[in-house]
């Protein structure tokens, strides 16, 4: 029975802490440690992890500011056990996680998995309606947690992401500290010949983003880390990355077209419409919310278009790594 390390990264956000660790607690396999690492943080959690000192085989360390990348490899030097779990501190974990992960590793070994998100019961709309611009097959983050998709082999993410120590002696931590660093990690793993795989039964409920505003910012991101990527593996870019930005471009051009030739101005927006109307139907059907369903129009406009203005800003430095 082997023993997980899980490490979470934290930054300013003790209530989150305490819900995932609240999850963590209720887990059906036992055998596993927690570490916390706090980035830098001025609201700390340190005094809720102390709260689970009886609940959790738990330890919390203190670092100044570095990134989540960096202080993932904080906490993987600091690990005992024989495989690592990253997640982030924005999640809720089922309790039979460790069971489904134990029991694949057990069947049909990987030497590194992630595994999907979905969206808790408690969400709220605008969360739920986040989660389906992330996971739905009408937007880019279609090919998110999908064994097979069009962004070609499966690249495990930080927020639900676990590797063996071996990996970790043989390929090391993260090389950057943000910016897609854990797709560049992946792609060294299974370059490296590990085994690297989706786990569809350890799926977790992430919690993303609560406002449209932050969503943005955070898909804005998203978008410049793509580009980051492909400067260390120029050909991870593929033609479905490219999606966000047509879209986005597709978006400017429609004011243009009203004065240039209104006959494709009409077309445009017949099309953006239907589109938008398809996704509608979609998350109103898939979520059994109207109101779920009209707030993933905003929510998948701006996975889309936040997306492709950040690919458009980092594209635009050049060839720099971050």
């Amino acid at each position: 029975m082997r023993k997980y390390s899980v490490i979470i990264p934290v930054y300013n956000r003790p209530d989150e802490v305490r819900e995932l660790l609240e999850s963590l607690a209720k887990q059906t396999y036992r055998n596993f440690e927690v570490l916390i690492v706090e980035d830098g943080s001025k609201n700390t959690c340190e005094d809720v992890c102390r709260s689970f000192s009886g609940q959790l085989e738990l330890h919390y360390f203190f670092k100044e500011n570095s990134g989540q990348g960096f202080s993932r490899n904080y906490g993987f030097e600091r690990a005992k056990g024989d495989y690592f779990v990253q997640l982030d501190s924005d999640a809720i974990i089922p309790e039979t996680y460790f069971e489904a992960v134990e029991q694949r590793l057990n069947t049909d070994y990987l030497d590194a998995y992630g595994g999907p998100d979905a969206a808790h019961e408690s969400f709220t709309p605008i969360q739920k309606a986040v989660n389906y611009a992330m996971t739905s097959v009408f937007t880019t983050g279609g090919i998110r947690g999908k064994k097979n998709n069009l962004g070609g082999q499966f690249h495990p993410r930080s927020f639900n992401f676990g590797f063996s120590r071996e990996v970790w002696n043989k390929v090391g931590g993260y090389k950057i500290t943000r910016m897609g660093e854990d797709i560049e990690f992946s792609i060294r793993m299974i370059e490296a010949g590990f085994k690297v795989g989706l786990i569809p039964e350890a799926f977790i409920y992430h919690k993303r983003r609560t406002s449209f505003t932050q969503f943005y910012k955070q898909l804005f991101f998203f978008g410049r880390a793509r580009i980051n990527i492909s400067r260390f593996f120029p050909k991870e870019l593929k033609i479905v990355h490219l999606f966000p930005l047509v879209f986005t471009l597709f978006v400017f051009s429609i004011p243009v077209q009203f004065f240039v030739y209104k006959p494709l101005f009409f077309l445009s927006v017949s099309v953006f419409l239907f589109y938008f109307l398809v996704i509608f139907l979609h998350s109103t059907v898939q979520n059994s919310s109207l109101k779920v369903g009209f707030l993933s129009i905003t929510a998948c406009f701006i996975q889309l278009f936040a997306y492709g203005c950040g690919f458009i800003s980092e594209g635009l430095k050049g060839k720099s790594k971050a």
